[in-house]
């Protein structure tokens, strides 16, 4: 005979709140940015590990540190400010988030992705997002500039788990082209302009805080990654769903275990990020200078 299923006096099933519980959220969070300021951001820009100096080139900055907005954190990851800056950017209103949240400091993907839609909420329309990330391509060194075209999301995650909110996406989403081709041709365009080497591959998400083992680093080459991380895919899916055109790069700070004759620390990925971090400015200046606005 077929075995029956269990009976559990009093037991409750629990479900994940879902992008149906954002509404309030980014509402409060809206209130409390625009106590400060009125400025509408056109783009927003998620400047990764060691990648925030380009928020200091913002003009007539306003500066909200994490901690200051409603359910927020203050940034735990070293190389990360923790700030919200909004100004303008060669005269282009944007709104910069000097590092992110993530989910290895124990935050759920909807956590994460909260300041990604808080700047859709605020007026912008496109999301550049950069990234310290681990080279898997052996002929990627540190230093590397690498504009994502695709992303493979290993972390077992989805900021869309849970009820829907139909009104801010769909339920079932596409994920075709994420990354904007034409804003990647964009990015493509500024990085020759300035004259600086921008290569071009897939990003394979994980959840961290451990770096990959070198078998780990050899199965995402099967799988077809050029570098690896722990951040980005989740705020691309959320942008992407709330219909923000989203463009990523992400800067090559080491290679890979087991394609590294040393062992990996964050202290290398903050000295290669401070080292190519200038050069990353120059391309995302040049492209927020040049993107038009119909863009």
């Amino acid at each position: 005979m077929p075995l029956e299923e269990p009976v559990v006096e009093g037991a409750v099933v629990t479900q994940e709140p879902g992008p149906a519980s954002l509404a309030p959220r980014l509402y409060a969070l809206e209130a409390a940015v625009r106590a400060r300021t009125p400025l509408i951001p056109r783009i927003g820009l998620v400047l990764g590990s060691g990648l925030g100096g380009l928020a200091d080139l913002v003009a007539d900055p306003v500066i909200i540190p994490f901690s200051q907005l409603p359910g927020w954190p203050a940034a735990s990851a070293p190389g990360h400010a923790g700030r919200l800056v909004l100004g303008r950017l060669e005269g282009v209103p944007v709104a910069c988030l000097q590092g992110r949240l993530h989910m290895y400091e124990g935050l759920s993907a909807l956590q994460v992705v909260e300041p990604a839609l808080l700047m859709h909420r605020l007026g912008a329309r496109t999301l550049v997002l950069t990234n310290a990330a681990g080279g898997v391509d052996p002929s990627f060194e540190a230093g590397t500039l690498m504009l994502i075209s695709d992303h493979l999301n290993l972390t077992g995650r989805t900021p869309l788990l849970g009820p829907n909110d139909d009104a801010m996406g769909p339920r079932f989403l596409d994920l075709t082209a994420v990354y904007d081709p034409v804003l990647r041709a964009a990015l493509r365009s500024a990085a020759a302009v300035e004259a600086v080497p921008l290569a071009e591959g897939i990003y394979a998400g994980l959840l961290g805080p451990t770096y990959e083992t070198p078998a780990e680093v050899r199965m995402l080459g099967t799988l077809g990654a050029n570098a690896v991380g722990m951040s980005t895919v989740m705020e691309a899916i959320a942008a992407h769903w709330v219909g923000m055109r989203v463009v990523g790069v992400s800067l090559v700070t080491n290679k890979g275990a087991g394609l590294s004759a040393t062992p990996l620390t964050h202290e290398e990925v903050l000295v290669a990020a401070n080292e190519a971090g200038p050069r990353l400015a120059r391309i995302l200046t040049r492209f927020v200078r040049d993107l038009p606005v119909e863009a």
